[in-house]
């Protein structure tokens, strides 16, 4: 599994060939001394790093091993026949049973598998997906027997992590049965695992403040103009919003009157994979409720699901204390769009494949109808990914949406990922959100009035100018951030986009049609983004306070929350809804998103120090949906927002017709 935290791309030689999945694979495995080499099971980074140590012999090491699906053809061939909305048999998704009698390893294969693990020694447990995924633990000791490697602790990034020294092999004389069905081992190599949240979300142990406590702010869009500052494009600018609340939110995606009549997404449950878990998540939750006027959480209404506090494993490695701030602004986010829907959150023991495994073991235990994913790899290389991670996500996610479950991934916060263009070498889409069966979420920049009224949504790819010497930086200034979006160099363009995409995004890479993302969008940036609420560690102790945020990560949670909203409404779950969501494209049930006409700019303050105005406050300028970017928001599909955004009542009115045809 090849991914690093925000990685370069790696250029790695190697032997490649492109399916008619549209996957690219590696070589076949090698053979060497009897024993059979897996396949891709080098650390594509350990070049870019130095051994400093031995792994503890002793050391407990968890993994997992991946077999082959049966029939992936097939699968893809029932996927677009049950979620094409002209079909027949549009909805009729697959029960678990039904997935794995048809498209699990056989019995069989996946008996074998096991007991070869037993045999040497390995505890093993669940067989997730019907046998797609094998977990499996032991001793450091045991695996380098297993699989001819030796474990060394290695410096790489910044951080000590685990690693196999080389390629893993099976010993002479393993059963072919096994040999020809495992597709990879995942989880012995820590260095390449390492997930991170598609926002920076701030969290305990320092307390951050942004918005709400830093004034001046605009309650909503345009209601404090900058007068004590420069103009800025000809005119004065307003300040930045404080943070949009939740009944903002609801208005401007119009679900004000659907939550009037009751449609809450009650009788939906919509669950959160993160990482660790916030230790006070529910009483946060429920102040935050309390602040804006929000429904609180019924009995049992939201629930965790985590391996403990004495179960979580590289907390340092991870920043476990930063994930706390994504669990916050997902559940907030959720539970603001849907006040009814079930939420449940899955916190994995840490941000490698113990999420990978956490993410895989929600959608096989169809634990939601609505699985949210803020985080990201931030590359789509199979160099840096590794052929075995790209085929785990692509079964699972296949078994999700087969089975009836929407899946969003955030899209990511670095656009293209060229530094608004300045860097064109570096283009690239994320993984696992550009995988062909989740919706890939992405980011828009909102103005909400003091009506609760839309009054602009333009692409999120903002640069800024600071303030210094009673004047702005040179216009518009160096690139921020912005959503995630562009051309996919894994995966072929699936149906769904066929003819809905422009060729001038699809084949930008050259060659043949290529999967697009994002698919959709809703706000994601920071400093047009939602007011949340989390308990937090300060200089003058530690309390609940408020804070304005953004990114990817917002996007998707708010997303999930308008699906559960819709699968109330009828009566059934949308499931593997992209299909409908490109249906509803050039129709009045999205909102279009385009550049905007002039320049669009707000101020932002912020605080020196993070905390408070002690030593001071700065300004910036950030102009909104810049042109300098190489992803542009144009009518029609865009790789700055996919389709656009939903369109309140239009959009689940859209929803509601394919759902019935």
């Amino acid at each position: 599994m090849g991914r690093t935290v925000r990685p370069g791309r790696l250029i790695v030689g190697s032997l490649v060939a492109t399916t008619a999945l549209g996957l690219t694979v590696l070589s076949a495995p090698a053979f060497a001394g009897g024993r059979h080499q897996i396949a891709d099971s080098t650390p594509r980074w350990l070049p870019h790093a130095h051994a400093v140590g031995d792994t503890a012999a002793a050391s407990r090491v968890d993994f997992g091993v991946l077999l082959h699906m049966r029939d992936h053809t097939g699968a893809v061939d029932t996927l677009r026949d049950v979620s094409d909305p002209t079909s027949a048999h549009y909805g009729d998704w697959l029960s678990s049973a039904r997935f794995r009698s048809r498209y699990a390893p056989a019995a069989a294969d996946v008996s074998a598998v096991r007991s070869w693990l037993s045999g040497q020694g390995f505890r093993v447990g669940d067989s997730l997906g019907g046998g797609m995924y094998v977990e499996a633990s032991g001793t450091a000791k045991q695996v380098e027997h297993a699989f001819a490697t030796t474990l060394k602790t290695y410096s790489y990034r910044g951080m000590k992590v685990r690693s196999n020294d080389g390629a893993l092999s099976f010993p002479a004389g393993t059963p072919a049965q096994v040999t020809r069905s495992v597709a990879g081992v995942l989880g012995v190599d820590q260095g390449s695992q390492l997930h991170k949240p598609a926002d920076e979300a701030p969290g305990p142990p320092t307390g951050s403040r942004y918005g709400v406590n830093v004034k001046p702010c605009s309650a909503y869009f345009g209601q404090q103009t900058a007068t004590d500052k420069p103009a800025a494009y000809g005119k004065k600018q307003p300040y930045a919003s404080c943070g949009y609340g939740p009944q903002q939110l609801q208005s401007a995606y119009g679900e004000s009157a659907l939550l009037r009549a009751g449609i809450t997404g009650r009788g939906v449950t919509v669950a959160i994979t993160d990482a660790y878990a916030a230790p006070t998540i529910y009483a946060d939750a429920q102040q935050y409720n309390r602040v804006h006027h929000q429904p609180g959480f019924r009995p049992g209404q939201f629930r965790q699901i985590t391996p403990g506090p004495d179960g979580y494993d590289m907390i340092d490695e991870c920043g476990g204390n930063g994930w706390y701030g994504e669990e916050t602004l997902d559940v907030e986010a959720v539970h603001a769009m849907a006040p009814g829907a079930n939420i449940v959150y899955v916190g994995a023991k840490d941000c490698s494949s113990g999420l990978d495994d956490a993410w895989a073991k929600t959608i096989d235990d169809h634990v939601a109808d609505v699985v949210t994913n803020s985080w990201t790899d931030g590359t789509d290389d199979v160099s840096v990914l590794g052929q075995d991670y790209v085929d785990f996500y692509d079964q699972f996610s296949l078994e999700a949406a087969l089975t009836g479950i929407t899946v969003n991934f955030s899209s990511g916060d670095d656009g293209d990922h060229t530094a608004g263009g300045t860097d064109l070498g570096a283009k690239t889409v994320e993984f696992p959100a550009d995988e062909p069966y989740v919706t890939a979420v992405g980011g828009t920049s909102i103005g909400i009035d003091a009506h609760g009224r839309r009054v602009f949504e333009h692409g999120w790819q903002t640069s800024y100018a600071d303030l210094a010497d009673g004047s702005w930086g040179a216009l518009p200034g160096p690139y921020s951030s912005g959503g995630g979006g562009g051309t996919s160099v894994l995966f072929d363009q699936p149906f769904y986009q066929q003819g809905r995409v422009p060729g001038s995004i699809s084949q930008t890479n050259g060659g043949a049609p290529m999967r697009a993302v994002p698919d959709i969008s809703m706000v994601g940036d920071p400093n047009t983004g939602m007011v949340v609420g989390e308990t937090q560690v300060f200089p003058d102790g530690t309390y609940f306070d408020q804070y304005r945020i953004g990114g990817t990560s917002l996007s998707s949670p708010l997303l999930a929350g308008v699906v559960a909203m819709a699968d109330q409404l009828t009566h059934r779950s949308l499931g593997f809804v992209n299909p409908a969501y490109y249906r509803l494209l050039r129709t009045p049930a999205l909102y279009d998103v385009t550049a905007p006409r002039a320049p669009l700019a707000e101020v932002r303050t912020n605080l020196v120090n993070g905390v408070d105005a002690t030593d001071g406050k700065s300004y910036q300028l950030q102009t909104i949906d810049v042109q300098t970017s190489t992803i542009h928001s144009t009518p029609g599909y865009d790789a700055e927002t996919g389709v656009g955004t939903p369109r309140g009542p239009l959009f689940f009115a859209g929803l509601a017709v394919t759902s019935h045809h």
